[in-house]
């Protein structure tokens, strides 16, 4: 075990909370993980799963398939029924992808919760839900955080494939980089609910990271291009930097973090249960081992 993570458990066994694991990788080496307590490999990353949703559309904007300032309306277009148009707010039509990267759509915050609503109190239909709910805002007047914004990703990006997003992102992605298994939470159509509920191993976690760290590789082979990983950091779509400027992430519910330290050359993923995720935050930003 490498001597960042027997300096961690160490720093852990003085902190109130518990994790559940912690995976780590620097430069191009080996991914190694430290395990707090047992739990089963794949937890629900929570609004780390934004990330990858991002990515998915990271993906579609290098092929030409998608581009940011496009109509959401325009995109979904084929998906909406004529009574969900009927209904719908016309500011909709203002709103764009990077709208949506940002949280800028006009929907309320927390929209879409589905850790925190009955899946069934949104209906069999998440995207007429979704379009026809009253806004908040005009879109790109605000700013609330949603996972409503990612589900609607999610949907404009199986538009544009073909097939749902955790599909798409199987030859494109996971399997590229060699995830051990997936598995996302869905409407009752069958999309993946985008802003949440992606089940991963931390080391899973760790391999998206390290795209975003290096440019758009994963250990010498192009997954992305560099122009949109830059995007995506500088622009903040579902990664944010720390008050020093010196790490960014993604956090989600209960401790959840995805954290890259482009100095150190480091990426570390965390997951847990009630977990301060922002002191581990610090530990990585501020260690000099």
């Amino acid at each position: 075990m490498r001597q960042f993570l027997k300096d961690f458990a160490a720093f852990m066994e003085e902190q109130p909370f518990k994790i559940i694991r912690l995976s780590e990788v620097q430069g191009d080496g080996e991914i190694e993980t430290w395990e707090m307590q047992e739990a089963n490999p794949c937890q629900d990353t929570y609004s780390v799963s934004k990330t990858f949703v991002m990515t998915g559309i990271g993906l579609l904007w290098d092929r030409g398939l998608i581009s940011l300032d496009e109509k959401l309306t325009d995109i979904l277009d084929p998906e909406l029924s004529p009574e969900t148009k009927a209904k719908m707010d016309p500011r909709w039509h203002l709103a764009t992808v990077e709208m949506a990267l940002t949280h800028r759509l006009g929907l309320p915050g927390g929209f879409l919760d589905i850790d925190c609503c009955n899946v069934a109190d949104f209906g069999e239909d998440y995207l007429a839900y979704t379009m026809t709910y009253p806004l908040a805002y005009t879109p790109g007047t605000d700013e609330k955080y949603s996972d409503g914004a990612f589900y609607l990703l999610a949907r404009a990006a199986a538009v544009r494939t073909g097939v749902a997003l955790d599909r798409y992102l199987w030859p494109n992605l996971f399997y590229p980089l060699g995830y051990r298994e997936m598995a996302w939470s869905c409407c009752p159509h069958g999309h993946p609910v985008g802003g949440s509920g992606l089940y991963i191993g931390a080391e899973d976690m760790v391999k998206l990271g390290m795209i975003y760290r290096d440019g758009g590789l994963y250990r010498g082979r192009r997954i992305l291009s560099e122009a949109w990983t830059k995007l995506a950091v500088e622009r903040g779509f579902a990664l944010d930097w720390d008050d020093e400027h010196r790490v960014y992430f993604k956090g989600g519910m209960f401790g959840q973090k995805l954290i890259v330290a482009p100095s150190a050359d480091r990426v570390v993923a965390l997951q847990a249960y009630g977990a301060n995720s922002d002191t581990v935050m610090k530990f990585v930003r501020d260690y000099r081992g």
